[in-house]
């Protein structure tokens, strides 16, 4: 066990970072997240960032319960974060972040993102998917069919599980396999931060985070 946080609300993520307008409260013994600025007069500067302020090595299995309580919007994890040249994610050198997707997906960090929420767009919610893309560069390198359902139908919690290991990636939800792959480029991003991210105005909760060591 590398890192286990249950997120029974905005107490146990007081030392996480927040880049955005970011909105954290409980939600029956889980973490509600959400944005604070309507996306309709924002736009994409209404979206936002929280990372987990860990530094995790490589080959890590990183699990975390997620429930979609409000849409539309999108939820994705990024992980193996870092600063370009190996620098440390909020190391001053870097350009500011203010939530802007681009600053993360083209400006000066190194991340794998996977979105596993896909519902901001219609065209996203007519036919879902799981994305995977490396960055910088906004590379979609992997796809999977998404099972979650429209907020107003979930349930319960679901339990969502990335394994990254050297040049391989794997993706499940509830145990069901969605998609897997390995790194061809010889550039393998290795070890850095994991950070949640909404694209307003998704309301969804979490619980228990949980990083092992393979």
């Amino acid at each position: 066990m590398l890192y286990s946080n249950a997120l029974t609300g905005p107490e146990d993520v007081a030392d996480w970072v927040a880049e955005g307008p970011l909105s954290a409260g409980g939600h029956g013994g889980a973490l509600e997240l959400s944005g604070s600025l309507d996306d309709a007069e924002f736009g994409d500067h209404a979206h936002w960032t929280f990372w987990c302020p860990v530094e995790f090595p490589d080959g890590v299995r990183i699990s975390w319960e997620f429930l979609p309580l409000e849409e539309p919007g999108l939820a994705m994890l990024f992980f193996a974060a870092r600063g370009h040249g190996g620098r440390d994610l909020f190391s001053p050198g870097l350009a500011p972040r203010t939530g802007y997707y681009p600053q993360y997906h083209s400006g000066d960090i190194d991340a794998l993102h996977i979105s596993y929420f896909r519902h901001k767009y219609a065209s996203e919610r007519a036919f879902r998917t799981c994305n995977l893309r490396k960055s910088a560069g906004f590379e979609l390198v992997a796809q999977g069919a998404d099972p979650l359902p429209p907020a107003g139908d979930a349930m319960d919690f679901y339990r969502l599980e990335v394994v990254k290991d050297g040049p391989r990636v794997a993706f499940s939800i509830n145990g069901l396999p969605l998609l897997e792959w390995q790194d061809p480029s010889g550039k393998v991003l290795g070890a850095g931060h994991l950070g949640f991210r909404h694209m307003a105005p998704l309301r969804a909760a979490y619980r228990n985070l949980v990083v092992e060591e393979l």
